[in-house]
């Protein structure tokens, strides 16, 4: 099999992050076993994105990801290149994804994270 075109790293000891990827997972099974996406535990690899200057903390903060060409994505960016391969999903990459909407979705999904963020560092979730 080649290379996913989607690699989602996430923090697997959060437990909201967590069952939130458990759940894109279970939807996303079909283009998991095609390789069109996997999901990767970052505390499993925690040096897997130092080549993009991404720290174990910046990925446990907020979503990354790398794409087909190798790019780096971060934040609400990732979640909508999840809606995107996600059947049925594809108009929430629409719509939250467009140029009018797209500050406020990084905006939104910024203060979002950094709260869960404060709250597993609160919570020993390390």
């Amino acid at each position: 099999m080649t290379d996913p075109r989607l690699v989602v790293w996430y923090n697997t000891r959060c437990p909201v992050c967590d069952a939130g990827i458990s759940r894109q997972r279970n939807k996303l099974i079909d283009a998991v076993r095609a390789g069109r996406i996997a999901f990767r535990d970052i505390n499993q690899e925690p040096d897997a994105l130092a080549g993009f200057g991404a720290s174990l903390d910046d990925i446990r903060r907020r979503l990354h990801a790398t794409d087909e060409s190798g790019r780096l994505i971060v934040g609400a960016d990732v979640a909508i290149a999840i809606w995107r391969v996600k059947p049925g999903e594809a108009w929430l990459a629409r719509f939250f994804g467009n140029r009018a909407v797209l500050p406020l979705t990084r905006f939104f999904y910024d203060r979002f994270a950094d709260g869960l963020f404060s709250w597993n560092k609160r919570k020993g979730h390390w």
